[in-house]
């Protein structure tokens, strides 16, 4: 049999399309609604909804512990053990303080006119107390230290240093000696 093309025509009798409607009428089925949570959603308790119901319902058994772990070691200052050598006498300590470079040289600015930071200044006036509270221990008066200064200062004869400067030879033999 010859093959033949069907006609678009239809009949009374065919079914019948619905009629066209305008595009803003016409209802869109829309998205299926989602079921589940959101991807992410035990990681992200922001994507749920975090302040729904309370911490015993939100907390997720599956996780462990949310508290913050510090990845990095905990630096330790050791401070170094100071050496507590044999415990100076006051005059000892009376000299090493005034010996010190730092107190001569802040000295010496005062006594050029120049101005001290509030350091330095708080520095100065604890080693001063220091210095006066050693010499009322030793019953060291300024009257005695300008007189020693005055006596050292007066120029000896040269018997006088050639006595002083054998008797610093007898020291050095009695130290050899031992």
């Amino acid at each position: 049999m010859a093959h033949s093309k069907k006609s678009r025509k239809t009949d009374e009798n065919a079914p019948k399309l619905a009629p066209r409607t305008k595009k803003n009428e016409r209802v869109l089925a829309g998205k299926k609604k989602d079921s589940g949570n959101k991807a992410g959603s035990r990681h992200n308790e922001k994507l749920v909804g975090g302040t729904q119901g309370s911490a015993a319902q939100r907390k997720d058994p599956r996780h462990g512990s949310k508290v913050a772990v510090k990845l990095d070691l905990p630096i330790q200052t050791i401070a170094p053990k100071k050496e507590k050598g044999p415990k100076l006498t006051d005059e000892q300590l009376l000299l090493k303080l005034e010996e010190d470079p730092k107190l001569n040289q802040l000295l010496d600015m005062l006594e050029e006119g120049k101005e001290l930071s509030e350091v330095d200044q708080k520095w100065l006036n604890k080693q001063l107390n220091t210095i006066e509270s050693l010499m009322e221990r030793l019953g060291i008066t300024e009257q005695d230290d300008l007189e020693y200064a005055m006596k050292s200062a007066v120029a000896s004869t040269d018997d006088d240093l050639l006595n002083k400067f054998e008797s610093g030879a007898d020291l050095l033999k009695d130290y050899q000696d031992k």
